[in-house]
Formats: structure tokens, sequence, C-alpha cells
């Protein structure tokens, strides 16, 4: 059996882009375990020897990634600056790649920021568009499962009539539209 011969197959490309992303996915993995062993070799509430406690009091260390909170949980002036940093992304690579010019049926507000689901939504698409589309931690499939998984329902949601801007049309902007008014009812009666 040593003196056997390898077949000669043809292999797909697809297949050399699947392999490169579970060498990535499996990279990750290990280093997410790595950090789980360092934490585990600690007591509870115990910072490993080689790190110090930050201003807030979490240990951090330069190896361990940082991830963002979500925007609606943040206070100024980490909201502000969050919601700056969503302003640049949205305006410079959503609206002009994504967003074809606004209609009836595919609705965009401007003063989309002054508007808290479109914030939280797309911050949320924006948190996945920077882990998916990083070849080193997603692989080379990572920015298609972002447009699937995150972009296209974040979209569809924004844009649908009843979404968030469904006040709002081409030069007028409404931010309370959805609130509903005082409603009369008929089991009051105003005297008699």
């Amino acid at each position: 059996m040593a003196g056997e011969e390898t077949p000669d197959f043809d292999v797909p490309v697809g297949l050399f882009q699947d392999l490169e992303d579970l060498k990535a996915h499996v990279a990750r993995l290990t280093a997410q375990v790595g950090a789980l062993s360092q934490s585990a070799d600690t007591g509870p509430g115990e910072a490993p020897a080689d790190e110090t406690p930050d201003v807030g009091g979490e240990a951090a260390g330069e190896d361990e990634e940082q991830y963002p909170p979500f925007i609606l949980l943040l206070d100024p002036p980490q909201y502000d600056d969050e919601l700056r940093a969503l302003i640049e992304w949205v305006e410079g690579v959503l609206v002009p790649g994504y967003l074809a010019e606004p209609s009836a049926d595919a609705r965009w507000c401007h003063l989309w920021f002054e508007h808290p689901p479109a914030v939280a939504r797309l911050h949320a698409c924006w948190l996945a568009w920077q882990e998916l589309t990083d070849p080193a931690t997603c692989g080379y499939t990572g920015p298609s499962v972002w447009h699937r998984d995150h972009l296209d329902p974040c979209i569809r949601e924004l844009r649908a009539s009843g979404g968030p801007f469904a006040g709002c049309t081409k030069g007028e902007h409404q931010i309370d539209h959805r609130m509903p008014g005082t409603v009369p009812s008929a089991w009051t009666r105003t005297g008699d």
C-alpha cells in the first residue's frame, strides 16, 4: 500500500475557498479556547497576573478582542461617538453602494439617525459587516453571509411601508409619525 499512487482528481475551486473558511474558523476558535483556558487558570473575580484592571474594573488582555456594545445600551458621550462612526459607515458605504433613489416602495430618510429603530438596525448591520468582511476571521464567504443574513433583511425592514421611515417622504421628515394620538372612546360620556 505504501507504493500506491494517489489518484489525480480535479478539485473544484470552491473547495479551496471552503478550506480557507474552515482554517479561519479553526484559528478563531483556537484563539477563543486559549483565552477561555487562560481565564480558567484564575479564580472567579481574579485578574490574571499579567493583566491589570482598567478604569471600568474589567480586565482586558492585549490579545483579547474587545467587542463594542450595542449602541442603544450606550450613554453619552459613548453613544455620540458610536453614532458618529455609524453615520460615517452608513453615509460612506451603505447609502452610495446599496441604496437607490428612495420611492414609495423603497423608503429612506435622510435624517435616519433620528429614528431609534433605524439606528438600532443599522448599528447591528454595521457590527456584522465589521466581523464578516475580514477574511482572517470569516474566510471568503463572510461578505456573502453578511449580505444574505444581515444587509438584505435590515434594508427590507427599514424600507418597508410600515418601517421606521413610513411617514417620511422625499424632502419631508417625520419622526413622530408612528405615535398614536388620543382616540375618542364610545365608553366615555362628555357632560349630559
